[in-house]
């Protein structure tokens, strides 16, 4: 199906940015376009992003924002949902493209600030390191005294769930650990590849049985919604450490409180949640709260991954410019679908040369 075509009586197309983004993001837009930008600081709801977004051409859209099938309709003019995040999972990218509308992502740019905080999270959780701040702030400390021993890194087995962009960039950073490292992915990888990784891939049963730390770098896919539900917890090691920076319903958080209660979990820390997955009309309403309780045994942080601001200025930059490749009737880099297009010339793109 074609884009939907621009009025031509409206030389500017209007773009809808749906959060707070950096000065020069704005300025690159506003050259050849209307930007409609959220400067609030706060999360539009999804009635205030429906209306802004009725007679926009193209929309910067932001991991809290859900683009399905009957918010297409109301935006007939749409040609291009540029998201300012790695996942997708909350654009229905196969109505997108019924409806002649590209899907741009940036794959690369939250990749190493993911990764960082993944083994950031590892070591807090088994360092006992908030644990050790919270001592220290609410409680008398009269010289070295040993209340808090953790686990260390070094000759423990690493899993890994899911070897993509995220998965890797982990392995490589934990390399300094000397930690014998397994992985599942669905995709096989080659002899070279886990050669030069010096990571070995395994099944299910196996990531489970050999793993004493477990990351979850994967995203959200139907195949692997709740994947580590009651039945796979059953399947680990006693006193297993897991991290989630991957998508929050990749676990389910109600296993993870038994886990945690249990004892089978000797540790959890994330930075995604199952209430941020809109794709899933029956997702929860909120964080779990048995494992916010447990702040003995739990580290959980707002979204960090991505909380880099050189980063997200350089995400918004991006988007940015998938926006304007689109517009001007251009493949965007970016894109996730593949549309039958026959593009209108609009009114900022150099006509083509003799």
């Amino acid at each position: 199906m074609n884009p939907p075509m621009v009025n031509p009586l409206d030389p500017r197309p209007k773009v809808l940015l749906t959060h707070r983004v950096h000065a020069q993001v704005i300025q690159r837009l506003q050259a050849n376009c209307e930007v409609d930008h959220n400067d609030s600081g706060r999360i539009l709801t999804a009635d205030e992003v429906r209306r802004r977004a009725r007679e926009a051409t193209a929309i910067m859209a932001f991991m809290t924002d859900r683009i399905d099938r009957g918010f297409l309709a109301e935006c007939p003019r749409l040609r291009i949902v540029a998201g300012a995040f790695k996942g997708y999972d909350n654009i229905d990218v196969s109505a997108c493209t019924q409806h002649g509308v590209w899907v741009t992502c940036v794959r690369e740019l939250l990749t190493v600030p993911t990764a960082e905080l993944a083994i950031g999270l590892l070591l807090s959780l088994t360092r006992n390191i908030v644990a050790g701040d919270r001592l220290m702030r609410n409680e008398h400390f009269a010289g070295w005294r040993p209340v808090l021993y953790g686990t260390g890194l070094t000759g423990k087995c690493l899993g890994i769930y899911g070897m993509g962009a995220v998965g890797r960039a982990i392995v490589e950073r934990m390399a300094g650990f000397e930690m014998p490292t397994v992985y599942y992915d669905p995709r096989p990888f080659t002899t070279e590849f886990e050669r030069a990784l010096s990571v070995r891939r395994v099944n299910l049963n196996e990531l489970f049985a050999e793993s004493d730390y477990l990351v979850i770098a994967a995203p959200l896919t139907a195949q692997n919604l709740h994947a580590f539900d009651d039945a796979a917890f059953a399947r680990m090691k006693t006193g297993i450490f897991m991290v989630n920076i991957g998508r929050g319903s990749v676990v389910d958080e109600q296993a993870v409180a038994r886990a945690l209660e249990s004892g089978k979990l000797a540790g959890y820390a994330a930075d995604v949640y199952e209430m941020e997955d809109l794709s899933r009309a029956t997702r929860p309403s909120q964080v779990e709260p048995r494992p916010l309780v447990d702040a003995a045994r739990t580290v959980l942080t707002p979204h960090l991954g991505s909380a880099v601001d050189s980063i997200r200025e350089q995400i918004a930059l991006e988007a940015a410019d998938e926006i304007l490749a689109a517009l001007r009737g251009e493949v965007p880099p970016g894109a996730v679908n593949r549309l039958v297009t026959s593009p209108p010339r609009l009114p900022f793109q150099k006509s083509p040369g003799p």
